[in-house]
């Protein structure tokens, strides 16, 4: 297995397992869906980057806040669950680009109506 290809594999296992974690730790209201997009783990495997999206948008910043809080917990379940050594220290990070696409759809759709009218 190349490094990519081991960093790619080890991006998408801390999705998941994070975003399993996260669900059952992390009592978010209901009203206030938490995703996370996208994990970028550096090659060294020291560290990574995960891409959050929120929807309400105007809670994100809460979440970030509830995530950055609870980081240390957080990283302490991943570090038993997954079995590689070193465990990448996590950071919670904004999806810019997801919101960004969001607002682009939002103008195609409108647009869509306004030729349908």
């Amino acid at each position: 297995m190349t490094s990519s290809q081991r960093i790619k594999k080890v991006n998408e296992v801390i999705k998941k397992e994070l975003g399993r974690i996260i669900l059952k730790e992390i009592g978010f209201p209901r009203n206030i869906l938490v995703t996370l997009t996208e994990v970028e783990t550096t090659k060294d495997l020291r560290e990574c980057k995960v891409f959050v999206s929120v929807v309400p948008e105007k809670e994100t910043i809460n979440v970030l806040k509830t995530l950055g809080k609870e980081i240390y917990d957080l990283q302490q379940i991943l570090n038993q669950r997954l079995e590689m050594r070193p465990v990448p220290k996590i950071r919670f990070l904004e999806d810019k680009e997801f919101k960004e696409a969001q607002k682009v759809e939002k103008i195609l759709d409108r647009i869509q109506k306004d030729n349908q009218a």
